[in-house]
């Protein structure tokens, strides 16, 4: 006999209230699927629910797929503690299934979400896109796990084992109609404090809460804030594709201009060089996946998975410019290296639109901009200053000026798009949903990662601008050496400001999820 099976029988014997052991559920009918009850005005906090999760389920205590949150609010004598467990909402549109590149996400005719295991390749897109922080890493495993409701012991005619240990009684399995549950019912009994809007996703869980709850409440977590993972390969991933693309747009542009005008044509070593950025970036992504060697199946999704769209757009990207490195090796030049030019820089443009797509997620409030889309693009800027870096020892002047032009017009944009971002951590609307999550994203910048937020404030301007422009300056001024030395100066000093940008960006991302948890978190450290 388990620990809780020990348990339950301990409270029948002593007439504690409890989950029964069967559970008589209804057949479904059209339109009904199973779902959990959870009653706030029950709950203790006592976590017996995430212990019974954890045994049933073999998760190590790290591991949690049911989560016990505390809220607390009001003025004395008034005053509320309240106590949240939550677990996979089996949303009726689950981001997670909808997101998930590899199809390992399965919505059964009960209604229930199952992940299989099998075919997750451990890319932690669902824990990205689940906006209650529901899939879980497990680091040991590789994957992804996430509760399934106890599908077989339901399947048995027993009662989940969150159910079975609640000693209040505060978790039940129900049937929900959800035609009803989504014209009548969600906006009253599908949503809690901290909780995003059940419509997100259309979850539900009914939720059960405390009459007369004061206005202002408040997480029991709020002054603890935890930075998300530093995600390195991704770093270099995107920082080093984005740069790719526009380098490989101004070839493009380059090999164009020298069949109409004397600009001299774009060099074999350009070609390689901007090639070799993406072919060396795109498989560092591989190093994030739980299960790098089954980063191939992560194209299976193309029809709703921005991370399948951009997978395939920018292996295609990649291949592509390796064909246009080859023309260029073997002098191929003309229409048809311009047509492979045009088709591959085209490929390569909704890759990298495909790639900020992936982050632009309701659960991370920070990234879901457009002007994620922006700074993405804008990163190029890099891309351009290696070109015309590569122009100047090859004593092609008239193009690096155009080429060094071209980077400050790109550079301008990233620089407004990083005030942009600056006024919107310092004016945080109160009225907007995720102010909560912005804020504490904002504290991060401020207080953990101060010294780097410093230095991408300063390296910027002049990677992006100063040094541009002191180059064109150098050059025209007849000194080469200079030029070519403010150039390499900021191509260096752009890497790491966009390094230390994207590091940025990936470690303050605060996302939604369950309010008040001190024990459990996906995120991993």
């Amino acid at each position: 006999m388990s620990a809780v099976e020990s348990f339950i029988e301990y409270k029948a014997k002593t007439g504690m209230q409890c989950g029964s052991y069967r559970i008589d559920l209804p057949p479904l009918k059209e339109n009904q699927q199973y779902r959990f009850h959870f009653d706030a005005t029950k709950c203790i906090g006592c976590h017996c629910c995430e212990v019974a999760c954890n045994e049933q389920n073999n998760n190590p205590a790290q591991i949690k797929w049911r989560r016990v949150g505390e809220v607390e609010g009001g003025e004395f004598p008034n005053v509320l503690q309240m106590f949240l467990s939550l677990s996979c909402n089996h949303c009726i549109d689950p981001a997670c299934l909808i997101g998930c590149p590899t199809n390992s996400y399965i919505k059964f005719d009960n209604g229930i979400v199952f992940h299989d295991d099998e075919a997750c390749i451990g890319c932690q897109y669902c824990t990205w896109n689940c906006p209650y922080d529901v899939p879980v890493f497990d680091e040991s495993r590789h994957i992804v796990t996430k509760c399934h409701m106890c599908y077989d012991r339901i399947e048995a005619g027993q009662t989940p084992a969150c159910v079975q240990a609640c000693p209040e009684g505060a978790i039940e399995i129900e049937v929900v109609d959800t035609k009803k549950w989504l014209q009548e019912d969600i906006d009253k009994e599908g949503n809690a404090p901290f909780l995003v809007d059940a419509r997100l996703t259309n979850s539900t869980t009914r939720i059960t809460l405390p009459k007369n709850m004061p206005q202002a409440l408040h997480p029991m977590d709020e002054d603890l804030i935890k930075p998300a993972h530093k995600e390195w390969p991704l770093v270099f991933m995107t920082v080093l594709t984005q740069v790719s693309l526009i380098g490989f747009g101004a070839l493009f542009l380059g090999d164009i201009a020298a069949h109409f005008t004397n600009l001299p044509k774009p060099s074999p070593l350009m070609a390689f060089v901007i090639f070799a950025l993406a072919a060396i970036g795109l498989p560092l992504s591989a190093l994030h996946l739980g299960r790098p060697f089954k980063a191939i199946t992560a194209m299976k999704n193309l029809k709703t998975s921005w991370l399948s769209r951009e997978a395939a757009a920018l292996g295609a990207f990649v291949a592509g410019m390796g064909v246009v490195a080859l023309l260029y090796y073997l002098g191929i030049d003309g229409f048809l290296r311009i047509m492979v030019e045009a088709v591959t820089l085209a490929i390569g443009i909704y890759g990298i639109y495909a790639q900020s797509m992936i982050y632009r997620v309701p659960a991370k409030p920070t990234w879901n901009r457009v002007t994620t889309t922006y700074r993405f693009f804008s990163t190029g800027y890099i891309g351009t200053l290696i070109l015309a870096l590569l122009a100047i020892a090859q004593h092609q002047v008239n193009v690096a000026n155009i080429l060094l032009a071209i980077s400050i017009l790109l550079g301008a944009a990233q620089l407004y798009l990083f005030w942009e971002s600056q006024r919107f951590y310092e004016r945080i609307d109160p009225d907007n949903p995720f102010a909560y999550q912005i804020e504490r994203s904002a504290r991060l910048l401020r207080e953990n990662f101060k010294s780097l937020y410093d230095f991408r404030k300063r390296s910027l301007p002049l990677a992006a601008l100063a040094l541009p422009l002191l180059a064109i300056v150098a050059l025209n001024a007849g000194s080469v050496g200079f030029g070519f030395l403010f150039t390499l100066l900021a191509v260096v000093l752009g890497f790491a400001s966009e390094f230390v940008g994207r590091l940025l960006f990936y470690s303050t991302a605060i996302k939604t999820g369950m309010p008040g948890n001190f024990f459990a978190g996906s995120q991993r450290p």
